[in-house]
């Protein structure tokens, strides 16, 4: 069932998150069953400017599929033209507004979840950005700022009179960042307060979370973000479970071939030096749960060169054929 011209009933999403969903991890999840991509959060004021860096964050390549980029920013005129640039790049399905991200660096500047204290300032930006897009405009937020600011159900209401076409929540506040868990009924309240497609986040880590997160919440969609990394398998397991397909467990020699393939996609895109300091995250979280891969994973964070750590990476695979 399409809801919209961009949402499906219960498909599942990669959320963005900067420094993780590049092109590369992207692909990779799109191939393992993310129905929609989105990119790491853009800098609208960056954009407009024409700065190098955001624009090769920018770059979508046919396999992806559908791909939403995300871009934040506190100031309308600004955000507005970054809509506009982006629409006219003729790469993107959606524009998504960040009003979710709860980085100090992000909201000493009123930008991202610091936007859910300003329900002004916020909606002026939805407004902008809604008449400077040729795409459908949806905002992502969370239940609040802290457990004294929880506005999630009328920031909800007051966006979609802004104009959005789609909201996504994450049921934490800015003060609880990832820890504690997320409220899934607050969710439930907003989706029964509008209605836009709601698309729920927070805190789906298996194929259990996804089922129970539309059940319990009514949502349209849902949006995976630190479940899939290292773990882009996630997508086509909840896929094959709600199908009725047979869910077939990912032996941890595929794993490391996937990293090594994502190693080779991030060099490509990259390059060598850029690539061996930011897979090192990816690479642990692939590794967890794997025999010895405390040890692997020390080792590889203090090596600098490639074609050494993709060689430790196959002998370490090879080690594990031997151990089964």
């Amino acid at each position: 069932m399409k809801i919209g011209s961009f949402v499906t009933q219960g498909e599942a999403f990669l959320a963005p998150m900067a420094g993780v969903t590049d092109f590369p991890f992207r692909v990779i999840c799109k191939r393992y069953g993310a129905s929609l991509l989105y990119t790491e959060m853009i800098n609208a004021k960056a954009l407009c400017y024409g700065d190098e860096n955001t624009f090769s964050m920018l770059e979508v390549k046919p396999e992806e599929g559908d791909v939403a980029v995300q871009i934040f920013g506190h100031e309308p005129q600004y955000m507005a033209e970054a809509a506009s640039i982006l629409s006219d790049m003729n790469r993107f399905r959606i524009i998504d507004i960040n009003m979710g991200c709860p980085a100090p660096k992000i909201t000493k500047n009123n930008e991202g979840s610091a936007l859910m204290k300003d329900p002004a300032l916020a909606f002026k930006i939805i407004d902008s950005v809604k008449k400077a897009s040729k795409l459908p405009v949806t905002v992502k937020f969370r239940k609040g700022w802290d457990d004294s600011c929880v506005n999630a159900v009328e920031f909800a209401r007051n966006a979609q009179a802004a104009g959005a076409d789609c909201i996504t929540v994450h049921g934490r506040t800015r003060e609880q960042y990832y820890s504690g868990k997320a409220d899934w009924d607050i969710i439930s309240e907003v989706k029964k307060s509008v209605s836009i497609p709601v698309i729920a986040n927070g805190d789906i880590f298996s194929i259990g979370d996804a089922v129970n997160i539309i059940e319990k919440t009514g949502a349209d969609a849902y949006m995976i973000g630190r479940g899939s990394q290292g773990n882009p398998f996630i997508f086509s397991q909840i896929r094959d479970f709600i199908e009725g397909s047979p869910v077939r467990d990912i032996p941890d020699t595929e794993k490391i071939d996937v990293m090594l393939e994502h190693y080779d996609l991030s060099i490509k895109y990259k390059g060598e030096d850029k690539t061996v300091r930011e897979m090192r995250k990816h690479i642990g979280w692939y590794l967890k749960g794997m025999y010895g891969s405390a040890r692997m994973r020390d080792d590889i964070n203090h090596i600098v060169d490639a074609d050494e750590v993709r060689q430790m990476l196959r002998d370490y695979q090879l080690s594990l054929t031997q151990n089964d």
